[in-house]
């Protein structure tokens, strides 16, 4: 049986009947300061009710829609008002219901966060909380098809919501929303003033200048500046503005304002594929062994706690602290025990290290968490991948002549479905109609699918393997006596 929660702040924070709420909607958008600049991975947007704060929160949504189709996951953190709660809170309910009709919670992101220690699921102050609420029908307006995973944040350190994120930080297809308000009931020039303070506070990435009454949403705010800042990403103030610019008098105002969080981008290279192999070898040549090392740690250390590793970026090399994406396999005598990995660059490579880690050996659905009995029977080796490069292809035999079998890895995609291969499935599947038929059927697709819409995109990566470490450094601490 499905759980649903029902809306509980529809007719009164917005419309409870679908045409009112678009139509209100719609004046939230020719209210909103429309800025044109790259998708953020991240926005801060106001959970008032929407004459009040919709218009700022439109600020903000209007620059997800070129992402429409693209975005397919959002995480979405706000502040308890109703029922207290330490650290942050999952929903039981498999959806939340809305006016425009049911959000499906995404379970897989749920599972991902369960087991650590700040994460509980806590209904109770789920029910009547209208933070996370009121951004449902925004995103349900600017996005096509996605899942949400609510959290309410009660009492929670930096640290553990920086946690959370970042485990949960994903690729493009990801889209982070902090719910948050600001400064309340204050007097017009006062609330402006320090509303100004916790938007310098915001665009310096420095939450522990924003003061106790600045943002109701301050605990999920800290953990996003504070992993921001790690991340390197820019911030672009887009709105900032209170009650009384809105709706209300000006004795008594509310602020309000929305932030766009842009991850660097990717620097060009002259020639790639060569400078990518060059520069990652040279890479692995430094620290492979550490990075292997740092991925068995990760492993027992969620043995021992039931936590993945984070790794201390206040200390690492500068090489390892810049973005990268990676996928770690783990083969146990030889057969593959768990790979699962990161397509894409969006998170410091030792963090995507640690993590994907973890998930091989406790996330892999073909297969059952590993045990520490296990551990001599398993060696790993950690991928680290190449940017990924469109292909221009006319047909499947197009595709099929591009292909650099024992070089490409491919990501293909078509209606929804999509599915990679490392370069080191040639390795299993040398042929190249093989290696595509068999990456269809991953992908959902029939062996023979092909259409106008399929898309292919190409990347190379270099590899760190277990097996090459030296005989007197183990990969596990129980080889060692």
């Amino acid at each position: 049986m499905t759980a649903i929660r029902p809306a509980a702040v529809a007719g009164s924070f917005y419309p409870d009947r679908p045409q009112d709420l678009d139509a209100l909607l719609a004046r939230c958008w020719d209210d909103a300061k429309i800025t044109v600049g790259p998708v953020p991975k991240a926005i801060v947007a106001p959970h008032a009710g929407y004459i009040y704060s919709g218009a700022v929160a439109a600020s903000a949504y209007a620059r997800i829609t070129p992402a429409h189709g693209r975005i397919t996951r959002v995480i979405l953190l706000g502040p308890c008002h109703r029922v207290a709660v330490n650290g942050l809170a999952l929903s039981g309910a498999d959806a939340f219901d809305t006016p425009l009709g049911p959000v499906e919670i995404d379970k897989a992101a749920a599972a991902l966060i369960a087991d650590l220690p700040q994460v509980q699921v806590f209904d109770a102050t789920h029910a009547q909380e209208h933070s996370l609420e009121v951004h449902l029908p925004f995103l349900m307006r600017v996005l096509d098809e996605f899942k949400v995973l609510p959290l309410v944040v009660g009492q929670a350190t930096a640290d553990q919501v920086a946690e959370v994120l970042e485990i949960l930080w994903g690729g493009p297809e990801t889209l982070i929303v902090v719910s948050s308000d600001l400064s309340h009931y204050l007097d017009y020039d006062s609330a402006q003033a320090i509303d100004r303070r916790t938007c310098r506070a915001i665009e310096a990435l420095a939450p522990e200048q924003i003061s106790t009454h600045g943002a109701c949403g301050r605990f999920s705010l800290g953990g996003l500046l504070k992993l921001a800042k790690a991340k390197g990403m820019t911030v672009e103030t887009v709105d900032l503005r209170n009650s009384g610019d809105t709706a209300g008098p000006r004795d008594r105002v509310v602020g309000y304002g929305s932030w766009l969080f842009m991850e660097p981008p990717r620097a060009a290279t002259r020639d790639g594929e060569t400078d990518f192999a060059a520069e990652t070898k040279a890479l692995l040549d430094r620290h492979g062994h550490a990075l292997l090392r740092l991925a068995a740690s990760s492993i027992e250390h969620c043995l021992e706690t039931g936590q993945p590793l984070m790794p201390d970026m206040s200390t690492a090399p500068a090489d390892l602290a810049a973005l990268g994406a990676c996928f770690v396999t783990l083969k146990k005598n030889g057969q593959l025990r768990g790979c699962i990995g990161s397509p894409e660059a969006h998170r410091p490579l030792l963090t995507d290290v640690a993590v994907n880690a973890y998930a091989a050996a406790f996330r892999d659905p073909r297969f059952p968490n590993l045990d520490a009995s296990e551990l001599p029977e398993v060696t790993l080796s950690i991928s680290v991948l190449s940017p990924q490069a469109p292909m221009t292809i006319r047909d499947e035999a197009d595709l099929l002549a591009q292909l650099r079998p024992g070089v490409d890895g491919l990501v293909i995609a078509d209606g929804g479905k999509r599915a990679l291969f490392l370069p080191a499935v040639w390795e299993q599947l040398p042929d190249t109609r093989t290696f595509l038929m068999h990456l269809k059927r991953k992908a959902g697709m029939a062996g023979n699918h092909w259409s106008s819409t399929f898309t292919a995109r190409r990347f190379v990566a270099e590899e760190a393997l277990s097996t090459d470490l030296p005989a007197d450094q183990p990969l596990w601490r129980a080889q060692s006596g």
